[in-house]
């Protein structure tokens, strides 16, 4: 359903923002993860028909979507990584100007625009100024602005950025929902956001696609890659340098460090091998590719 062929981004200072980036999707949830300045933003931005890429195509059912832009727009829902709102409006007034921008009128905008409330959990705010609100339930109008109309594409750019641990599930699982009959791009740099629900990840490093996979796929490729040791804490800044750590605990017998090894036996005297997570695989795809 949607084809990006070939996309970089090359701005006026010279920074390169994406490179060659070649990626098909059909139905369901995409995770694309990477670290802060990877590229991720500018990707979906150009997906979005926001930002115009130096060269490359998006196609979405087969037409070109950068050459036609309301074919995309039409069927598109799009969240933001800044997502901005108007202070003196009520969440429910800057909801119904945005179903109106998508073509939403009378009954049919009051209906969807009261599901939206309730689904993202709004209802005894819904009436107040958005200048009061805090943070996260800017973002959780952001949410519901996107699924606004029931769209086909569902692009959303760091969604759980300033929502609490329960609300972060909450959208995490209706994203899960979301993902059968239509095509969603979740952005982040958080390993847990996309693990429960995505069927594919695409890693993105430095504006390139390092790997496309499930994450069965990415944990398999881990394992007898991902050791444990437990080291004396004068040793650790030796460690570090010499390996990939994935996650480190001060404990009386010394610091636990768990830490990545691509090439297989690791520089870590005493170290075991222990079941990847995808965290692990993450941070090992990444180690691979800067190599």
């Amino acid at each position: 359903m949607l084809e990006i062929t070939g996309l970089t981004k090359r701005y006026g200072n010279g920074t390169v923002a994406l490179s060659d980036f070649t990626l098909s999707l059909g139905e369901g949830v995409l995770g694309l993860l990477g670290p802060n300045g990877a590229g991720k933003t500018t990707l979906m931005s150009i997906v979005a028909t926001v930002l115009r890429p130096t060269t490359g195509t998006v196609r979405w059912r087969g037409v070109d979507a950068l050459g036609d832009p309301l074919a995309i727009r039409r069927e598109l829902g799009y969240l933001p990584q800044d997502f901005g709102v108007y202070d003196k409006l009520t969440a429910v007034e800057l909801l119904r100007y945005f179903g109106r921008l998508k073509g939403l009128a009378g009954k049919e905008l009051k209906v969807a625009v009261d599901e939206m409330i309730d689904l993202v959990n709004l209802r005894p705010a819904a009436n107040r100024r958005l200048g009061g609100f805090s943070g996260g339930m800017r973002q959780r109008v952001g949410i519901a602005q996107a699924l606004l109309g029931d769209p086909k594409l569902l692009i959303v750019d760091e969604p759980t950025v300033g929502l609490d641990p329960e609300e972060r599930v909450r959208f995490r699982n209706l994203l899960s929902e979301l993902g059968h009959g239509r095509t969603v791009i979740l952005s982040t740099h958080i390993v847990s956001d996309v693990e429960a629900i995505a069927e594919r990840i695409a890693v993105i490093r430095q504006g390139r696609l390092v790997r496309c996979a499930t994450p069965e796929e990415l944990l398999a490729h881990a394992v007898g890659r991902v050791w444990r040791a437990v080291v004396p804490a004068e040793r650790l800044g030796e460690v570090q340098r010499a390996v990939a750590v994935s996650n480190l605990t001060r404990r009386a017998d010394g610091v636990h460090v768990r830490f990545v090894a691509p090439a297989g036996e690791p520089a870590v005297a005493g170290a075991a091998a222990v079941e990847p997570t995808l965290e692990d695989a993450y941070l090992l795809t990444n180690v691979e590719a800067a190599a």
